[in-house]
């Protein structure tokens, strides 16, 4: 599963209009629920980093929380309020 994510995460990047920088890295880490996500949201948030919060729209998940996703930047950085977070596996 998780290398199949990365994949995905790498496709959309790669596909997206952004312009990412060359080299730009995927990693999908994962938490057990979306009280979890939302103590990483408010990490990022606290440590200045940009991200998007992923919110589905369609039932049976209609407004929650599912993803988020960090705008490229130096693993040194966007690392530190990620630590400890598991890849998903």
């Amino acid at each position: 599963m998780g290398p199949l994510a990365a994949q995905v995460a790498h496709a959309a990047g790669n596909s997206s209009p952004g312009n990412l920088p060359e080299h730009t890295i995927a990693v999908v880490l994962s938490v057990p629920n979306e009280q979890a996500l939302e103590a990483v949201a408010k990490r990022l948030t606290l440590a200045g980093i940009e991200f998007v919060r992923v919110v589905e729209d369609d039932a049976p998940y209609h407004g929650q929380l599912m993803a988020l996703g960090c705008k490229p930047g130096r693993k040194e950085v966007i690392g530190r309020p990620l630590s400890g977070l598991p890849l998903l596996r």
